[in-house]
Formats: structure tokens, sequence, C-alpha cells
């Protein structure tokens, strides 16, 4: 059984030797045990990691944490760890099946207005998620999701909206969304001007959608549990069941 771990206690740390690393108790002794070292290798701690920070508990949830080359903090979970939120994760998806239909009537009422009020425009970002797959985007990224889009990544006409922009990993990305109610929501926030794609305007004036106010939008109407990334999974698991619907089946019992 897993346990909670944390990166703040000491743990055990890697030091470039030669070619390679080797790995030291927080009081500095290299670790010799064959154990700890087979558990490490087993790991696979890229070797561009930067300030490696190793559990000394076999069973914390927490394996590894490091800062990759582009300054970012990443992570290795423990097995039973990652198939436990796996399991967590696709028991969401199941929910979220189940509450799509009207969640969808939701989003298609807020769509119905003229202005560009909060309800309308996130209502175009949730349909837009929904038909689009996108990454809900975020500033601690080098790269574009939903929320960061700027009106230079996007192009409309009254049947299609095409966005091309540079996604996860620098990635370059391609979508297109056919559906008119998206269409008229985002041709009108490229009348206000260049800038941040989404964006609504209240009493304060005009405010840039975060990605937190996509999720916010998500879990007021689908449940506290959902985000963005619970969209990526279903049209996943969709696509995969379709695909095993298509396949061949075997004629061998075993």
């Amino acid at each position: 059984m897993t346990r909670r771990s944390d990166p703040a206690e000491p743990g055990i740390t890697r030091r470039r030797r030669g070619r390679g690393f080797s790995y030291h108790h927080p009081d500095g002794r290299p670790v010799r045990d064959r154990r700890i070292l087979a558990r490490i290798r087993k790991l696979a701690i890229p070797p561009a990691w930067r300030e490696v920070w190793i559990c000394r508990d076999p069973d914390g949830h927490l394996q590894a944490v490091g800062t990759d080359s582009a300054g970012r903090r990443q992570y290795r979970y423990h097995d039973d760890w990652r198939e436990k939120q796996d399991r967590l994760k696709f028991d969401r998806v199941t929910e979220l099946a189940a509450r799509l239909p009207a969640f969808r009537r939701r989003v298609a009422a807020d769509l119905a207005g003229s202005d560009l009020t909060r309800d309308r425009v996130l209502a175009a970002a949730a349909r837009m998620l929904d038909l689009g797959l996108f990454r809900a985007g975020g500033a601690e990224y080098d790269s574009f999701g939903l929320a960061t889009l700027r009106t230079e990544h996007v192009t409309c006409d009254a049947e299609r909206v095409r966005c091309r922009y540079d996604g996860k990993g620098g990635k370059p990305v391609e979508t297109e969304i056919r559906d008119p109610a998206v269409c008229r929501v985002i041709s009108a926030l490229l009348d206000v001007g260049p800038g941040e794609l989404l964006r609504y305007r209240d009493g304060s004036g005009w405010r840039d959608v975060r990605a937190e106010d996509v999720n916010d939008y998500l879990r007021e109407h689908l449940g506290e549990e959902v985000s963005a990334k619970d969209f990526r999974t279903w049209h996943a698991t969709v696509v995969a069941a379709a695909a095993l619907a298509r396949a061949p089946r075997s004629r061998s019992r075993t």
C-alpha cells in the first residue's frame, strides 16, 4: 500500500559523476544498497533533470521530483498510485458521460445570448473543448491552449473557426470547429480588437478568461471533480471504444 510522501522532507539526491550519476542519502553518504539503486534505475529519471529529489520510502506515492531543461517541475509516481489515479480518472469519465446531455443543453442556452457576457463566452469555450479537444492552457507553460489563445491564432467565418498555434512541447496545432453559435461569439470577440481571444465584459470592463474560469464553469454545471482534462479523456475513451468495436473478433479462446 502506498503512503503519502512529501518532497519537502529529506530525500535521496543525485549528483553528476563522470558520464553517469551517484546517489546520496540526506547525510551525504553514497547510496550502495542494491535494492535502492535498482528502484532508482526503474524510475528512469531523465539525465537532463536537475535538482532531483528521490523518496527514501519505496512505498511513497511520489517517488521522484526534478526540474526539466525547460525549468518545469516533473514528477515520478509509484506504479500503484498511478493505477489508482487512472481508475479514479475513468470513474470521473463515466460520471461525465451521464451528465453531458444536460450540460450541453445548458451550454446551448448560454450561447443563445447576444452580449459578450461571462456565461456566453465561457459557454463558447466549453463547446470548443467539447468539439476541439483543446488543452485548457496556462501561463506557466511556454505554449498555448484554449484560455491563452490570442486573436492572431484564430480566423473565423459564419461556418467555422480555425485555430493555429504552438501547443504543448512546441508542437504546431491546427483545429477547426464547425458550430454557428461558437462562430458568432468568436467573430464578435475578434471585432473587439487584438489581444487575448477569450474575454468577457462585466460592470468593471473587459476581463480575460483564464483556465481557472473555464474549469469553474465546468464545475458549476458538471460537478466539483470535473476539469477540462476530463473532456480529452472522455473523447479518447470514445475513440478507443469505437476502434475496438470495429476490430475483427479473434477466433482464439485464449
